[in-house]
């Protein structure tokens, strides 16, 4: 099961993380997710643990629980959606229409009208 873990307090380590969830059984990974600039820790990150059963005891009992000075939020994690990634520039095209001339074809150069000064350019 793969577990979302966030309220990490940034000075813990993934070794800390790791430590406080196999408490409740075998971890098998811990990556606590960082600024990919600075490498400062984000605050939250994600265990994974082979077993649901020990997996869902972690996450009861952890869920609340203070560590590194702060209450973790603990709870199972949602899988990541297909075609989901980061975000960034759309070359999809979603403007368009007119100019300041009243004509989409830049051709007609007479003037347009602007309804919020009641006025013609």
């Amino acid at each position: 099961m793969n577990i979302y873990v966030s309220n990490i307090s940034f000075s813990l380590t993934e070794g800390d993380l790791q430590e406080a969830f196999a408490e409740f059984g075998e971890v098998s990974s811990v990556k606590i997710i960082t600024d990919k600039f600075t490498g400062k820790s984000k605050g939250f990150g994600f265990v994974e643990m082979d077993n649901d059963n020990e997996a869902s005891n972690a996450i009861d009992q952890l869920n609340g629980a203070e560590l590194g000075g702060r209450e973790l939020q603990v709870k199972k994690a949602l899988p990541k959606k297909e075609g989901t990634g980061g975000g960034g520039y759309s070359s999809g095209g979603s403007g368009g229409g007119g100019n300041r001339y009243g004509s989409d074809r830049g051709g007609d150069r007479r003037g347009g009208y602007d309804s919020k000064r009641n006025n013609r350019y």
